[in-house]
Parts: structure tokens; sequence; C-alpha cells
């Protein structure tokens, strides 16, 4: 299991700035007054500390970028990294100076002066996130590993902050890691093992088999399976970190595998990228990790449902009708809108089940976000106002975009069947409120409930700030945070 970068910490000490580190980073907050660790570096570089912060290229900086020297004299480094700073500095700042000394330090023996800086955390999160790369399937040397050394006034009292945080940052490693993977390697039965050996973190991980899933009426999810020799599976991940008798926050995922839309088949241009159509699975898989890595004293349950969407004689038809776990029907009319199938019966379970406190889901659900919101947000969708602010509030406060989107009773026309309770596509026009609002119907009453749409946000051709292109971890950093200011210690 991919894990974050080593982080030693080590007490304010000039003399280490003379030790064989392969870069030193310190950080520039008035260019004409430098600190003890400024002007000691400036001193052994016999002035090219000033002559760099006073230059027209760090003036053009703002707060969190980087400018670097490389062999300055006396030092036994090879690159001297200055990071623009401000008084005025902001936790995001911090973040973007980790990310941005992250880029630069591939393969190296890092020291980061941060002795008298705010927000270490954020440094050292934004570092870790933007270290990430996936070469699993990439024949390469083996360059070495990349240790960070953090130096700091008072190291002692950074050791539990840095715990949680690489607990968060290992979660949304395991998330991007599962997105990253090909389908041919992470089909149905390698994800849901794979969620299985979460159980040595502490973690309880049921696994629902097909005829299970039938005896419980679950033909809704069962017929997005049925075309793939790969079997359905539903995923129960459940921690309990609090007392027996408060209520859990679920969070459910869709996990399919490989979407190929089924009989009514999606171009073959870009198809290739659908392995990620399991991110909402991957994010509550990961979320559920560092939860359990940093001990939450929370109760939370996490499940998935992992199908693979395939064209078969045995496929799912446009036109077919289900009877979903609930009792409704629902007309097939495009076996590319499967998702919400997945989600409908997974929902339903979950609420009968486990009767939670709230609901969140997490799907790749559509395209239409995309069109709605691009690549930097994602669309939230919620019954409850308090519910969906407080995950607004920790997703701006992560830097992970989401964006609320209306929900209203005018959708449902666009839903209505001839033949059945409800058909599971509405039209081009307002796709992806017509999806939420599908699976909003299996929701019961009084139940807040939040559905958040990542096609976009989960994963991107291009690198992010914090991750480079491919899938991004995006909504574990906020799930967790939600859990810690809303759902810990019965807050």
């Amino acid at each position: 299991m991919r894990t974050s970068a080593d982080v030693k910490l080590e007490k304010y000490d000039l003399e280490l700035l003379e030790k064989d580190y392969d870069r030193i980073s310190i950080f520039i907050e008035d260019t004409k007054k430098l600190d003890r660790i400024g002007s000691r570096v400036n001193k052994l570089t016999k002035g090219a500390i000033l002559r760099a912060v006073s230059s027209k290229e760090f003036e053009k900086k703002t707060c969190g970028e980087v400018l670097t020297l490389s062999f300055p004299s006396v030092l036994q480094v090879k690159y001297l990294d200055l990071v623009k700073w401000s008084k005025s500095v902001k936790p995001s700042d911090a973040r973007k100076a980790g990310a941005n000394l992250a880029k630069k330090s591939k393969n190296s023996k890092i020291l980061v002066c941060a002795s008298a800086q705010k927000f270490s955390e954020q440094l050292i999160k934004g570092y870790l996130l933007r270290r990430y790369e996936f070469t699993n399937y990439k024949t390469i040397e083996d360059q070495g590993a990349t240790s960070v050394t953090l130096m700091l006034k008072n190291p002692k009292d950074f050791e539990k902050p840095l715990l949680e945080t690489k607990a968060v940052v290992d979660g949304v490693f395991f998330t991007r890691n599962l997105v990253n993977e090909p389908a041919n390697i992470l089909n149905t039965v390698e994800f849901s093992n794979r969620l299985k050996d979460l159980s040595s973190l502490g973690l309880k991980v049921e696994i629902l088999e097909e005829k299970k899933l039938a005896d419980l009426g679950m033909n809704a999810l069962l017929g997005v399976g049925q075309g793939s020799a790969n079997p359905s599976k539903v995923v129960v991940i459940t921690w309990k970190g609090s007392s027996e008798d408060i209520k859990p926050l679920a969070l459910v995922g869709k996990g399919v595998v490989f979407d190929t839309g089924g009989i009514s088949l999606k171009p073959a241009s870009g198809m290739e990228d659908m392995t990620m159509d399991m991110g909402g699975a991957g994010v509550v898989a990961g979320t559920m990790l560092a939860l359990a890595k940093r001990k939450a004293k929370a109760n939370v349950v996490g499940l998935v449902g992992l199908v693979e969407n395939m064209p078969s004689s045995t496929a799912q038809r446009p036109g077919d009708i289900v009877k979903s776990m609930k009792g409704d029907t629902i007309e097939v009319i495009n076996t590319d809108a499967e998702g919400r199938l997945v989600l409908s019966d997974l929902l339903w379970y979950t609420q009968e089940r486990f009767k939670p406190s709230s609901i969140i889901d997490l799907a790749t659900l559509t395209g239409a976000i995309i069109v709605a919101l691009g690549y930097e947000n994602a669309g939230v969708f919620s019954n409850d106002d308090e519910f969906c602010n407080s995950f607004l509030k920790v997703a701006n406060q992560e830097s992970e975009g989401a964006w609320r989107m209306p929900l209203g009773a005018s959708y449902d026309k666009k839903l209505k069947s001839r033949l059945a309770d409800i058909k599971n596509v509405g039209g081009r026009d307002g796709g992806a409120i017509t999806a939420a609002q599908f699976i909003q119907r299996f929701i019961k009453k009084d139940m807040p409930w939040i559905h958040i749409d990542i096609a976009g946000a989960a994963h991107t051709k291009s690198e992010s700030a914090f991750a480079p292109a491919g899938a991004t971890g995006w909504g574990v950093m906020s799930l967790n945070r939600l859990v810690s200011e809303k759902f810990e210690n019965n807050k």
C-alpha cells in the first residue's frame, strides 16, 4: 500500500544548514531584513541570498512561490530554495509552498527550515500531496527514496499533527492508487480484496456477494453488472470510534470498475478513461482508511457498490424494467446511465440496515457536471441546507472545489416513464440535476443527504495544484475534516 514520504522532525539548529542535504528550503518574509536562518545562509553564500531576493524575478513571485539557486558556494547542498513568504500568510499559501517545493525535490534528501513559520501542518500536507507518483507499471530504475527533514522550534508539539496529516495523505494516496489502476488489474474481485485488507487497520470489512444481493432485492445494481464476467459485489466498511448508541455517518460510493456504457456503447475515443468510474468508491475507501489511521472518535460506515458495465449476450438492454430494493420499478432507457442504478439500491440498503444520522454519496456520475463546472469543482446536491453548508465550508478550507447545484420537483417530470415508476434518464438538458433527482427518490423522508458528482474533479488530464495528471483523490480531505468538525465526540 502506497504511503506518504518519510518526514523527520528536527529542533531549530543552524548547524543543520551545513549538513549534506541535496536541497535546503528557507523562507523569506522581509527582503531587506533577513531572519537568523536567512542571515546565516546569506553569509555562507557570500551575499547570494540578498542579491537573489532583491531581484525582479523574486519580486514578481507571490506568497508560496519558490526561487531556486543552484550549487550555492560553501554550502554542501546542490539547490537552495527561497520561498517567498508574508506576514499575512494564509493556510492556502503554506500548502501551495509545500506543493511547489515538492515539484522541485524528486528523490532528494531535503531540509525545510520552517522554524518560525506559521501553518507548518499545511506546508507539509502540500508537500506530501504533491510528492505522489503512480509508477506501478513503468520499468524504471530505483532512484532512491526521498526523505524530508522539517526543522521546527518545537518539534515535539508537531508530532501528533504530523501523524494525523500523514494519515489523511495516506487516505488520499489510497484513493489515487485505486482510481489510477487499469481495469484488467482492478476488477471487482481485486477491488474487494484490497478493501478487505483494510481490516488490518481496525476496520470491519464485509463483502456481500451476488446471491446475497439478489436475496436483498438489489436488482437495479445487479442489472448493471449482469453483462460482465466479473461478479458484482457490495463492500461494507465500518469504523466504530465512538459509543455504540451514536448513529453513524454513512458514506456511499459508486464503484463501476469499467464503464463501456453497456449496450448503449460509449464512443471509442476517451473510453480508456473509464477506469476512473469507480472514483466514488475510491473516495469512500480512502476516507475510511484515513479515519482508521488517525483513530477518529466517530462512527462512520462506508459502502461501495462494485460492478462492471459491459456489453454481452447477458447484458442489460435499453427498455428493460427492473425492480429496485425499495420496490420502485425503473425503466432503463440508457444503459450508460448506470451509476444511479447502483446508488439507488445501495442507498436504500444503507438506510434500511444502518439507519444513519446522515448520508453522503459520491459518484463519477455525469458528463453534464463537467460541462457545467469543468474539472475544478464537484457538483454538490442536498436536501438539507445546514448539512450542505457544513460540507461546502470544509471543502473550501481544504482547497477542494465544490459548488452547490439545484434540486426541485419540477425536474421530476423529465423522469416520468410510460411503463414503470421512473426512467433512468431525463434528457440532455439539466442532466446532472435530473440524475440527482433520480437518486433523491431513494432517500427517505427527513434523512439529511448530500449527493456529490465528482465526474470532473476525480480525474484530470493535466496536473492540478496538489496532484500530477490522473487521479486527484478529491474528497478524502474534505470528508475527513467534516467528520472531525461535525461528527467526532458527538459534536
